[in-house]
């Protein structure tokens, strides 16, 4: 009796360790004797114990960190600079079969084409390029991971530490920069208020009737202040009168 109930316990343990459930977002690579048999689609599947056994294999989107690097830039300014790779498995058998530990072999070539590409570029363009770097490093490391059956789909660069006098000179370079950019459009702004003041007194000059006009509009903007003494200047026509009866009574004397 006794015997019996443990073959029966054996042989449900049996069962048990031969079942494996692989999930929607996994493909099982399958193994007898060690020896690749094929690739197991999700669902409930059935393994010999022992004999046979299931390495499992994820397809989303993984992301793996480019931990900092501290990087020479090509005109001789160390930074350091960090990122992280976005990458899936395409195929599941070349990813178990054709490199020992996928997550660690992309990661080390995430960071040598990182060190390899700000290595030969200047630091202006590393600051103002990261799409640019991020797009080369993709294409160095998926043609690299492309026989292990893996697609790299983005690189980003996150972070860049600089130096703090570097960071000192690029505060005063772009506080000079504003000043300049002030000082440019302060000018700009002058010179087209002198051009449109020339064009009003030329108006002005070619009738006095305009002169009068704004005379007696400047007069009404002081007038609007409280406790102005305004003093009303001599009407242009009565000095024009008095000097023509004084050049009259000159030629009737001579």
């Amino acid at each position: 009796m006794i015997t019996n109930i443990v073959l029966i316990t054996l042989v449900i343990i049996l069962i048990l360790a031969s079942l494996k459930v692989i999930n929607q977002y996994e493909r099982g690579i399958k193994l007898r004797f060690g020896q690749y048999v094929k690739t197991l689609n999700p669902g409930l599947r059935f393994v010999i114990p022992i004999i046979e056994r299931i390495i499992k294999v994820d397809i989303r989107i993984l992301a793996v960190d480019i931990p900092s690097q501290e990087i020479m830039t090509k005109d001789n300014v160390p930074i350091r600079i960090n990122g992280v790779v976005f990458y899936k498995v395409v195929n599941a058998e070349k990813a178990v079969l054709k490199v020992e530990n996928f997550y660690y072999a992309v990661s080390q070539l995430a960071q040598a084409a990182l060190r390899d590409m700000c290595g030969k570029a200047e630091l202006d363009f590393i600051l103002a390029e990261r799409e640019e770097i991020g797009q080369k490093i993709q294409e160095i490391v998926d043609k690299e991971t492309d026989e292990w059956g893996i697609k790299v789909t983005d690189v980003k660069i996150k972070d860049i530490e600089l130096p703090e006098n570097m960071k000192r000179a690029m505060a005063y370079q772009a506080e000079a920069e504003r000043n300049r950019r002030a000082r440019v459009i302060l000018a700009s702004a002058e010179k087209q208020a002198a051009q449109q003041l020339l064009e009003a007194g030329q108006t002005i000059d070619k009738s006095p009737s305009a002169l009068k006009l704004r005379l007696f509009q400047t007069l009404s903007e002081i007038a609007a202040e409280k406790n102005s003494t305004i003093v009303f200047p001599f009407p242009e026509e009565m000095l024009r009168l008095i000097h023509n009866l004084q050049n009259s009574d000159s030629e009737s004397k001579n």
